[in-house]
């Protein structure tokens, strides 16, 4: 546990050089060894040292406490810069460096980047005080496994660290350019959050102003970082050589520079499936056009063969077997629950089920919206659009309104399946329709929020935010409440889309906000269910769980329900936020509630759908359907209707 299992250098290079770490840990016996701090030893005398991190070519890291804290033991990493190089030229460029790195750092406010507490000269001694961050880097996680890691965890932590990317790169006045990502310089917890350590390299990068020393690692630099030029497509680059390494199990230092094609990530491990292959070999593009634009995009390509949920289907294939295996709906702990039908589609069903009026409209992700009968599950009708549909129906008069990832939002007659009329937008849609008095509110990737007519089709007013908007809205009188991928919560006045305020999360909302009695409860990427004001915006309380929270709030009683990418369902106090009781599944839940009667319906990954009672949280009945199940649950009449990822949608009588 500690900041660094290696303390990173810089180093110079050519292209004609030896591939080699910049990591010189291992090179000190070429130099002589640093003298390092004893056990016990206090700084400004208020950092005692409790031990040694690790220790590299540019600086010396130890574990050490604030004893400002008497009555909590506050830990910390000390970094203290090492003035062992021989020259005074190399270590004047060491403590320009440092103090880059301290400054930097001061400026950055990401939960995948360690705080900075401190910074101080003593005896001759640059110091730096930072957050510990108790985790292994990636690099000791494959050395421990012996072997390439799975496909499900790396598109999780892939997810995560082109989030950090993408804040590096819009940080403002200037994009910051990382140029040294590897897998060394990626920790990971305990609850399979990353953070991104070793700044001493990064740099500002501005547009006339990119010429600079070859800075980086050999095998993880991209080809531009040999003639001195750093961009964000660089750091891109460099992730997609830390992809491959984690996959494959070859070390792009021991290879010849810019290989990767030679060596195809399914020639050392065919468990990973060929579109993952296919990104991280777009990422490791020699020219850096070919290369994903950004880390967003780069991180939706990733979200979109994982299910569009961070790692939640790449996960779900690894637990339960290859992709479109039949799945045979076996009761188990389920007495009275009875299959009353299931439908097969041709791809699988991550959109939420409407009912009205004897119909069920579903969206599936072989591109059609689909009409069955209620209570037969027979197919009546289905609409072709041009996109997978992950956005779930609605149904307003007599029409059923979708969004796809085509980019268009649909609204097809509710008997025949013909169109009445479509609106375009300029990316895909995920965000699921909500209709109020004739107005149909929804997001999508081109980062608009739209207020649509529901008669004619035609735009009422637009809202523009500075990332997708994947959440579905939340309508409480003159208020439309949304979620963003630009971590804010939105309050906007429905009739005229103007702002009327926002609060920020640390990470992206996917989950659609509620409202009651003067809150908005919303759930974040960044581990926490929110309760704001509706009418300003603050925080009345936040509740932090293991994990994202992507499963949309249901309220029952005086309590929030939700489901935990921890694995975990919650429900929590209305009031004040405290647990109230929680139900563990062991398995990932994005499934959004359902709550009728008492009970609370939802899906989770391992594969079942769950019953539990809302006021205790204990087990009333769970139905093993076998695949993972992110669509959310529609209750009528007795009846659980669900889609699946095994292609099929079921109706379970309880």
């Amino acid at each position: 546990m500690g900041l660094l299992k290696k303390v990173g250098s810089t180093k110079q290079m050519s292209p004609a050089s030896k591939p080699a770490d910049t990591d010189q840990s291992q090179d000190l016996t070429d130099m002589s060894a640093p003298q390092t701090l004893p056990t016990g030893a206090v700084l400004q005398e208020r950092y005692l040292i409790e031990g040694l991190l690790g220790v590299g070519g540019m600086s010396i890291v130890y574990r050490g406490r604030d004893l400002r804290f008497k009555d909590v033991v506050r830990l910390c990493a000390i970094k203290e810069m090492a003035q062992n190089a021989p020259d005074s030229q190399t270590r004047m460029l060491s403590l320009r460096n440092f103090e880059r790195e301290a400054g930097l750092l001061a400026t950055l406010h990401h939960p995948a980047i360690p705080r900075v507490y401190d910074f101080f000269e003593e005896k001759g001694r640059v110091y730096l005080i930072l957050e510990l961050v108790p985790g292994q880097d990636l690099e000791t996680v494959l050395d421990k496994s012996r072997q390439p890691l799975e496909e499900a965890r790396i598109v999780h932590w892939a997810v995560q660290v082109c989030d950090v990317l993408s804040y590096l790169h819009q940080h403002e006045p200037e994009p910051i350019v990382f140029r040294d990502m590897k897998p060394s310089n990626v920790m990971v917890l305990e609850n399979d959050r990353i953070v991104l350590i070793d700044f001493g390299i990064a740099r500002n990068f501005t547009q006339g102003d990119r010429k600079g020393t070859m800075i980086g690692t050999e095998g993880y630099s991209p080809p531009e970082q040999y003639r001195g030029v750093a961009e964000p497509q660089s750091d891109l680059y460099a992730l997609g050589a830390t992809m491959h390494h984690l996959l494959s199990g070859s070390d792009p230092r021991l290879e010849t520079p810019f290989t990767f094609h030679e060596r195809p990530i399914r020639q050392f491990n065919p468990s990973v499936s060929p579109e993952l292959e296919a990104i991280i070999g777009k990422a490791l593009e020699y020219d850096m056009i070919a290369r994903w634009t950004s880390a967003e995009e780069l991180k939706q390509a990733l979200l979109d063969i994982s299910g569009g949920d961070g790692g939640q289907r790449a996960i779900a294939r690894s637990a339960s077997g290859p992709r479109g295996g039949a799945a045979v709906a076996t009761p188990s702990g389920s007495k009275g629950v009875e299959l009353v039908w299931k439908f097969k589609c041709e791809d699988e069903v991550r959109s939420s089920p409407c009912i009205s009026n004897g119909m069920l409209y579903v969206g599936c992700y072989d591109t059609n919206l689909y009409a069955l009968d209620i209570n037969r599950g027979e197919f009546r009708w289905k609409y072709p659009t041009q996109g997978g549909i992950s956005s779930s129906p609605a149904v307003w008069q007599d029409i059923v309104i979708v969004g796809s990832e085509d980019g268009t939002v649909y609204a097809l007659n509710n008997r025949q399946g013909t169109l009445r009329w479509s609106f375009q937008t300029s990316q895909p849609i995920r965000s699921s329709p909500q209709v109020e008095d004739r107005v149909i509110f929804i997001g999508s990737d081109d980062q608009h929020f739209y207020a649509i007519d529901g008669l004619r089709g035609e735009p009422i007013w637009q809202h523009r935010t500075w990332m997708p908007i994947r959440s579905s809205a939340c309508i409480d009188g003159t208020s439309v409440y949304i979620g963003g991928n630009d971590g804010h919560v939105y309050c906007l006045d429905v009739r005229t889309g103007k702002i009327r305020w926002k609060q920020r999360t640390q990470q992206p909302i996917i989950s659609r906000p509620t409202c009651s009695e003067g809150m908005v409860f919303v759930g974040s990427m960044d581990y926490h269910m929110y309760a704001l004001d509706s009418e300003g915006g603050w925080p009345v309380w936040r509740y932090r769980t293991g994990h994202y929270v992507n499963s949309s709030p249901a309220i029952a009683g005086k309590r929030i329900c939700f489901g935990g990418v921890d694995g975990n369902f919650y429900a929590l106090e209305m009031r004040n936020g405290r647990l109230a009781w929680k139900y563990e599944t062991g398995s990932q839940i994005a499934s959004s509630p359902y709550i009728e009667d008492g009970r609370v319906y939802f899906g989770a990954v391992d594969g079942f759908v769950y019953c539990l009672d809302s006021d205790s949280g204990a087990l009333i009945w769970k139905f093993e359907i076998g695949a993972p199940i992110v669509s959310s649950p529609y209750v009528a009449d007795g009846v659980v209707y669900i889609g699946s990822m095994d292609y099929h949608i079921y109706a379970l009588k309880c």
